[in-house]
């Protein structure tokens, strides 16, 4: 994924206390005019949280979290911006999912709350709200005493799709789950840099990644140990002197196959992305134009790999005949990879294997029915982008013995991923 289609998502905290921003937008008016602006810098969807999570906040009830964040999600949808809910209490999930927040972000991925995997699958079906699940061992603390990982990489990969299996279980749509590392949450600096430095381990569970560093602690950290720094000193570095920081992470997030980024900053982070993507498009084989050797209109995409007409047998359909009886579906995958490496040392680690690349498909489309072709590209979109070095997946599928009544060949749905 290149930093051209990476999803940024807006921080939107409507709380008095909040590390970076509390108190800056707890009115409805305020809060709905910054959620504007977020959008305008570039914002795929705005984060609303009603309860902080730093160290030593004081919990807040559920109802008063309600009462901050769905009056703003309400005017937010009602302008057509797209939300994300940020809680780790289902009522609050439930009742912002009914009031059109299309993403349930929960920092506990379900653990805090019993109820919470149930409600994010209520959500995922009848609204098709995505399930972002994030790695914790409870509210952070400062002390590290719960931050005693063997490898931290494998232990929170290991623990992700964990809970997302057990999402799925609950009814969550495969397609519908993104994960989280938790970057802060009983993590040390050190840790956090290894989770980041090794997103691909992450990313090749299948699921789409969130990387949220903006503005932590881990940042402080490092910006105080530069030589002239304003600060020595966490405590003493105000945290909008970590947004070119973070801005940088989320560049190299995009390059390491991040779905998407969380930032306080979205002017900044779009500008990083931006020269990601440019980056990334000047460093493909290009023509004697100067333009990548593909076309024109694949500027930034890379190589591809084309796998068409794999044919799979699914029971997919709106109809109950068609769940029950089953029928052929055709899926056509273009995935956008850099080949250079491979094809220079001949070397098949260095490329996405398209046998592996047709079992994963096919696994996809067989398991757990669903009404619509849409869904079931978008859940082939999600495993094609799991594969590493893929940066856009632009998937195809066909239906061509569809119940229509009158004569046609095929209908099918494309998705850019």
């Amino acid at each position: 994924m290149s930093g051209a289609s990476i999803e940024v998502m807006g921080v939107l905290n409507v709380t008095p206390d909040s590390f970076s921003d509390g108190g800056k937008y707890v009115d409805v008016e305020t809060a709905v005019r910054r959620g504007e602006e977020l959008m305008t810098q570039g914002a795929s969807f705005v984060d609303v949280g009603g309860e902080s999570t730093r160290p030593g906040s004081e919990p807040v009830s559920e109802d008063e979290e309600a009462a901050r964040v769905l009056p703003v999600i309400r005017a937010l949808v009602a302008r057509g911006i797209p939300v994300s809910i940020d809680t780790i209490h289902a009522s609050t999930a439930e009742a912002a999912a009914n009031a059109g927040a299309g993403f349930i972000n929960d920092v506990s991925g379900g653990t805090h709350d019993p109820r919470m995997c149930d409600v994010a699958a209520a959500a995922s079906k009848a609204h098709g709200t995505k399930f972002i699940i994030g790695h914790w061992r409870g509210i952070p603390d400062l002390g590290h005493h719960r931050s005693d990982y063997t490898d931290v990489v494998t232990e929170v990969r290991d623990a992700l799709t964990a809970l997302a299996a057990q999402a799925i279980r609950a009814g969550v749509d495969p397609a519908h789950v993104v994960i989280d590392p938790g970057l802060g949450f009983d993590k040390t600096d050190a840790q956090c840099w290894q989770l980041l430095t090794r997103l691909p381990d992450l990313a090749a569970t299948g699921y789409p990644v969130l990387v949220g560093a903006s503005r932590k602690r881990m940042l402080g950290e490092m910006l105080g140990g530069l030589p002239g720094a304003v600060t020595a000193h966490i405590d003493a570095c105000e945290t909008h002197e970590r947004d070119l920081a973070t801005s940088v992470v989320s560049a190299f997030a995009a390059r390491a196959g991040a779905w998407g980024v969380r930032v306080h900053d979205v002017a900044g982070t779009t500008q990083a992305l931006a020269v990601e993507a440019a980056w990334s498009a000047a460093s493909q084989p290009t023509t004697g134009s100067g333009l990548p050797a593909a076309s024109t209109a694949e500027v930034g995409n890379g190589d591809r790999i084309t796998l068409t007409g794999l044919e799979v047998f699914a029971h997919h359909g709106v109809f109950d005949f068609e769940r029950e009886q089953g029928q052929k579906f055709l899926i056509d995958a273009e995935i956008s990879v850099n080949l250079h490496a491979a094809a220079a040392g001949d070397a098949l680690g260095q490329t996405v294997h398209y046998g592996e690349l047709a079992d994963a498909i096919v696994d996809a489309v067989k398991r757990d029915p669903v009404d619509l072709i849409e869904t079931v590209a978008e859940r082939v979109a999600a495993v094609a982008l799991g594969f590493p070095s893929v940066r856009e997946a632009r998937i195809t599928v066909s239906k061509p013995d569809a119940p229509i009544e009158h004569p046609f060949e095929n209908v099918s749905v494309t998705v850019v991923r």
